[in-house]
């Protein structure tokens, strides 16, 4: 088992922690520096691009750019991966996606993680212009188009909803195949995952759920199943290590860990105190960092 990095800062939900809200690009960096440090497995950041006013009251309205937060994190850490939690399929061209995310694959020496999701704010795809009622079915489609396109230089797709060849996407990702991890809480999502992705990230199931929906299908080798989980380290170190037991106990492969702090020095050090109850248990951690060369390869 992994334990990946919710990042803090990048979104402010309502009741979201009074340090955060006031948190700006130095504390961010210095929390993915120690994380990478540390050997945690990603950090995460979240999409939306306009949330409407009133909806904003309810699930909070600041959400930074996925593709210009990780880009800037690239270059500032060494191992640690950097996922999108989630990118909603229905607000881009596959082909969009392939050479941006592409290009912070190269950028980052083959780290990223591509978290994706169908979406459910309709009210932002209306503002978007996008279709949102068949938006699982375009979704699918998506998805494999993406796969055809981003670690592929000249792609070719013939799909429902997306159609192309003959053309140069160039940079294109260095990964032979980019983890794809499909959010969603829906047996149709896990379904999805197993399907045209590499792992799933579900959200808003309890763990007796999450259990028999994966007793229920046969996961290919290899697949992740990334689970939540809300941690305090130093002040309830026995919760900590309980909740990450309970999430392995049920198949979790990588916990997407947020944490409980008060200001950025407590986060990190929450961050070395997780570490300390994941080498506890046997948690895998990435080495020390490697020196990145400035072709992008990593040299030891």
């Amino acid at each position: 088992m992994r334990i990946g990095i919710a990042s803090p800062v990048v979104i402010a939900p309502p009741g979201a922690p009074r340090w955060e809200q006031h948190a700006g690009i130095a504390e961010l960096e210095r929390v993915a520096a120690t994380a990478d440090e540390l050997g945690f497995h990603h950090l995460t950041c979240s999409e939306h691009v306009a949330v409407p006013t009133d909806i904003a009251s309810e699930r909070g309205g600041t959400y930074w750019d996925p593709l210009s937060t990780l880009s800037y994190l690239a270059a500032r850490t060494r191992t640690i991966r950097l996922a999108t939690l989630v990118l909603v399929l229905g607000y881009h061209h596959p082909l969009e996606l392939a050479k941006r995310y592409g290009t912070l694959d190269r950028l980052s020496a083959g780290r990223v993680v591509l978290g994706l999701g169908v979406g459910s704010l309709r009210a932002e795809f209306e503002i978007l212009g996008a279709p949102f009622e068949d938006r699982g079915t375009r979704a699918d489609d998506a998805i494999a188009a993406l796969r055809a396109a981003l670690s592929c230089p000249d792609p070719r797709y013939h799909g429902r909803f997306h159609d192309f060849a003959d053309v140069v996407v160039r940079p294109h990702a260095v990964q032979p195949r980019v983890p794809l991890w499909i959010g969603g809480r829906t047996r149709r999502s896990l379904r999805r995952a197993i399907a045209l992705g590499d792992g799933w990230v579900p959200f808003g199931l309890d763990l007796p759920a999450l259990g028999h929906l994966l007793g229920t299908h046969d996961l290919p080798d290899g697949f992740t199943v990334v689970l939540p989980a809300t941690v305090d380290p130093v002040a309830d170190r026995d919760r900590a290590r309980r909740a990450l037991v309970a999430r392995r106990d049920v198949g979790c492969s990588i916990v997407n860990v947020s944490i409980l702090a008060r200001d950025c020095a407590h986060y990190c050090d929450q961050l070395a105190a997780l570490r300390e109850i994941g080498d506890d248990l046997g948690v895998e951690f990435d080495p020390a960092p490697h020196s990145v060369s400035p072709t992008g390869g990593k040299t030891p």
